[in-house]
């Protein structure tokens, strides 16, 4: 295992909505995603979901509440809760998940992804 540069990998892509994997650890994977706009409302049956906001500011909306993270922050979004991700500007996340995970959840849209590009 190498060391891993989370902005020199950032600049590897350009694509958003598309998470890049960059390391797995304990069946878990380590993603990096550029965002924009709003992602799809879903949920994960089984599994948590970390967000963590490296650049920008990034808006969870929830059933009842929306969870606003700045640069820095992170919030774990609970199995079986339903969010959408909304960012009004780029935003770079590094999303911890499952290897099970499903990107869009119960939910199929065009921007499912079914395989996570190695970076």
């Amino acid at each position: 295992m190498s060391v891993i540069n989370i902005q020199e990998k950032f600049k590897l892509f350009s694509d958003v909505w598309s998470p890049k994997k960059v390391g797995e650890l304990n069946n878990q994977q380590i993603l990096l995603a550029k965002l924009k706009g709003a992602f799809v409302f879903h949920k994960h049956d089984n599994e948590d979901e970390l967000f963590m906001v490296v650049k920008g500011t990034l808006d969870i909306e929830l059933s009842d509440k929306t969870v606003t993270l700045k640069e820095g922050e992170s919030y774990i979004v609970p199995k079986d809760v339903a969010h959408k991700p909304v960012a009004k500007e780029e935003v770079h996340v590094l999303l911890f998940e499952p290897l099970s995970i499903k990107h869009t959840g119960d939910v199929i849209a065009d921007i499912t992804v079914e395989t996570y590009e190695s970076i």
